[in-house]
């Protein structure tokens, strides 16, 4: 196969030597680079001035890279914010878990005190659930009658008096609260001795002093503890404080409103006292006097 070009444009050199010549010349200028260092500038010129037409052929690759990473970022932040709430959202709720535990658990540690200082045999309550009638202030708890609690007893917490049994169950019983509105329980002004009647209040979360003489010696501020005359309650256990008392000079009682000191609303266990009062015996009746009536015949 001939490879050499018709006469007409065989001029110079031929191809063959061209290559030998510019292969030869390569050489020599990689080895004299290489060795001496004589193409640097060149090199850093051609560089210089070819730099603004790399940036252009590689803007279209680095616009699609960009715009490829945008969306990713997007993508990842996305996800990352997802898994970021849901730490957060796990993370409130065991801290809640935690600060209700450490709450239930301080509260047992003062019952647990509280027992100890009692004179009479108390009993560990626990709250299964509110009454089912909303306009009422009573709650159920796990004790009954095979716990040996009785109708009548007292439910007190580390604060004071919480209210009363008032029915009782093979395994549960009903405890009607201070601020029920038909439980009453004798009281006494720490201040000044003054006895008086607590009954749950109209408003929520309060007891009121009802038949309170206007010009009785009540002020705001003043203790209530039980008096202990009804055989239910000890006495000395703490009942509430009066906030606000009202006289009205066309009225001959006075308002007196006070609020409950124990936890009625707050806490989930309680103490059931067992506690039998030390009254003095009833009087037996005396006999009646015969009576000597004459029978007056016709």
């Amino acid at each position: 196969m001939e490879l050499s070009p018709p006469p007409l444009f065989n001029q110079g050199l031929s191809a063959r030597a061209r290559l030998l010549f510019f292969a030869s010349l390569c050489l020599v200028l990689l080895f004299v680079d290489a060795r001496y260092q004589v193409l640097v500038l060149l090199r850093q010129v051609i560089g210089t001035a070819l730099y603004p037409a790399q940036q252009v052929a590689l803007w279209p690759s680095q616009a699609i890279l960009s715009v490829n990473n945008y969306f990713v970022s997007q993508a990842v932040l996305k996800k990352e914010n997802e898994q970021l709430r849901l730490e957060r959202l796990t993370n409130a709720q065991a801290l809640q878990t935690q600060r209700q535990l450490a709450a239930e658990n301080a509260q047992l540690r003062r019952l647990a005190d509280l027992r100890q200082r009692l004179t009479s045999p108390a009993l560990f309550a626990e709250v299964l659930y509110d009454a089912r009638d909303p306009f009422v202030r009573k709650i159920v708890i796990d004790k009954g009658l095979k716990h040996n609690v009785q109708s009548g007893q007292p439910v007190i917490d580390a604060e004071g008096v919480v209210g009363q049994v008032i029915r009782v169950f093979p395994l549960t019983a009903e405890v009607a609260l201070l601020t029920d509105r038909d439980l009453a329980i004798p009281v006494q002004i720490v201040r000044n001795g003054l006895r008086a009647i607590a009954f749950g209040g109209t408003e929520p979360q309060t007891l009121e002093l009802r038949f309170m003489a206007a010009n009785a010696d009540i002020q705001n501020g003043d203790m209530l503890v039980t008096s202990g005359l009804d055989g239910i309650y000890p006495p000395g256990l703490a009942v509430g404080r009066v906030i606000r008392v009202e006289r009205n000079a066309a009225s001959a009682f006075a308002k007196v409103v006070s609020e409950p000191i124990g936890g009625v609303n707050r806490h989930s266990h309680y103490l059931v006292l067992q506690w039998q009062p030390s009254l003095p015996p009833k009087p037996e009746p005396e006999p009646a006097m015969p009576t000597n009536k004459k029978k007056i015949s016709p």
